[in-house]
């Protein structure tokens, strides 16, 4: 059954979740910190250039302090944290009806190759779009020796 949809979002989720009905879409998880977009987290586009390999992962919502990249065994790790401090008191007054932040993570990987280092790699994060420059490397070609036979 088709339901009418504004930005692949069906119109008729809120109504059903303050009625406290199933979703129609069974198969549809339902993430507490990302909702029904959560596969649409960190997606990534790579541009080969003829010296590098440029990533634009998108990260809408996250800080710049909440992103980290970690580089082991030749892949680049990228992990982005969001929580929700519930130490703050409302002011406010009055119950909610709806609460759609939470905490929680999310991570990619990618194999960048075992001759990159650190230092090789640049990355700026800016509007929620992290981008990431990655140098093309040759891979080293092991030094052939001979071998004398006595």
């Amino acid at each position: 059954m088709l339901f009418p949809t504004v930005y692949g979002e069906n119109l008729f989720d809120d109504l059903d979740n303050m009625l406290g009905l199933t979703a129609f879409d069974e198969n549809r998880k339902h993430d507490p910190l990302f909702g029904k977009n959560a596969s649409r987290i960190m997606k990534t586009d790579i541009r080969e250039t003829d010296t590098s390999f440029e990533l634009d992962i998108d990260l809408p919502g996250f800080k710049k302090e909440d992103i980290q990249a970690h580089l082991k065994d030749g892949y680049l790790t990228i992990s982005a944290q969001k929580g929700l401090e519930r130490d703050q008191k409302e002011e406010k007054t009055g119950r909610y009806i709806r609460r759609e932040r939470y905490s929680g993570s999310c991570s990619r990987s990618f194999y960048v190759g075992e001759n990159i280092t650190e230092e090789d790699i640049q990355a700026k994060f800016e509007n929620g779009i992290l981008q990431i420059s990655v140098p093309k490397k040759a891979p080293q070609v092991p030094v052939q020796k001979q071998i004398q036979i006595l």
